[in-house]
């Protein structure tokens, strides 16, 4: 069955480390690709190129979306700090499956034009494992 966009749940801790919804604010979320480095394995002589798993995640997060006050107080909080923040991704809503990972906020930009509503985008750095439930 076919899942709308519309639907996900994004939250993320604020500078205290309370979880918080921000779904409201956020029109795209991508970069989570959930990777593994793939490690070049040839040795002399091979004539292919040969491959082994390393180490998993480490992908960086895009957000994206309506700029607001309320939420730029929360991203701009987050800029900078040596602990890292919970983010809980719900693709389907609030139902399962829910990605959970710890994330440092590495951008954040403010943009607007004349014609158009005051957008934001953040990029946050996935740091250790992502655990699905």
């Amino acid at each position: 069955m076919p899942t709308l966009g519309k639907s996900s749940v994004v939250k993320l801790d604020n500078a205290a480390g309370t979880i918080t919804d921000i779904s409201a604010y956020i029109t795209d979320f991508s970069g989570f690709g959930n990777s593994t480095d793939m490690l070049s394995s040839e040795t002399f002589g091979d004539s292919s190129k040969e491959f082994f798993p390393g180490l998993r995640n480490g992908d960086v997060i895009t957000i994206s979306g309506k700029w607001d006050s309320t939420l730029h107080t929360q991203l701009t909080g987050l800029l900078g700090q040596t602990t890292s923040s919970t983010l809980e991704y719900f693709p389907a809503g609030g139902a399962s499956p829910k990605a959970s990972m710890e994330t440092f906020l590495s951008a954040y930009d403010v943009t607007s034009t004349v014609a158009d509503l005051v957008m934001f985008t953040a990029s946050l750095q996935v740091t250790g494992a992502v655990t699905w439930s």
